[in-house]
């Protein structure tokens, strides 16, 4: 929806310093009801992904999948998104490191922090590493082409005494593209009862 896609980028402009009119604009016009804040474009991959295998449509249902550009930038958007702005309900997901940070951020906002926004034990693709096993994702990067990658990062000192599941989240931030590309790729390869709990609960708000 390409009314959709000129929201987001409105909201990112002003949420960077710039006029709030467009942002504020398409609001009104839109049936949009709620704004899930991600961190970056991976995590928006792997929510879409989920969306299009549950045969969901997001963008018709009024939500507005958004991602951030850090985890660090959620003050600013619930404030424009939230009740002290555009009074959206804002909910999402967010790192078990960033918690509080989370919560204090939403809190200042005026927004329900503990009501809506999901926490992953380290990161969504550790989450959707685990729920798939090592062998598994092992046996996808290989099907993706990217197995003589994988090999040359594991030579690598550094991840001599890393554990298995570790490696492959790590190998995933490797190269620019990879964590969106495998978001995508590890949220189809799920069977419907593995979903991560965050990321199954999340949709269970929407």
């Amino acid at each position: 929806m390409a009314d959709m896609d000129a929201f987001k980028e409105a909201v990112t402009a002003w949420a960077a310093g710039g006029d709030g009119g467009p942002a504020c604009g398409l609001a009104a016009r839109l049936p949009v009801r709620t704004v899930v804040l991600l961190e970056g474009p991976s995590d928006v991959a792997a929510v879409s992904a989920l969306a299009a295998g549950r045969g969901r449509d997001l963008e018709a249902e009024g939500v507005c999948v958004l991602p951030m550009g850090g985890a660090m930038s959620v003050g600013r958007f619930a404030h424009l998104l939230g009740p002290s702005g555009l009074d959206l309900r804002l909910t999402g997901l967010c790192d078990e490191a960033e918690r509080r940070y989370y919560a204090r951020a939403l809190e200042r906002a005026g927004a329900a922090a503990g009501q809506g926004f999901f926490v992953c034990a380290v990161d969504l693709e550790d989450e959707l590493i685990r729920a798939l096993g090592v062998a598994r994702v092992e046996e996808l990067v290989r099907a993706e082409g990217d197995l003589r990658p994988l090999q040359t990062f594991l030579r690598q000192p550094a991840q001599r005494d890393r554990a298995s599941q570790q490696q492959l989240r790590r190998f995933l931030g490797t190269k620019k593209g990879r964590k969106i590309h495998y978001g995508r790729v590890l949220v189809e390869a799920l069977d419907p009862g593995r979903v991560p709990p965050p990321l199954d609960a999340l949709f269970a708000t929407l």
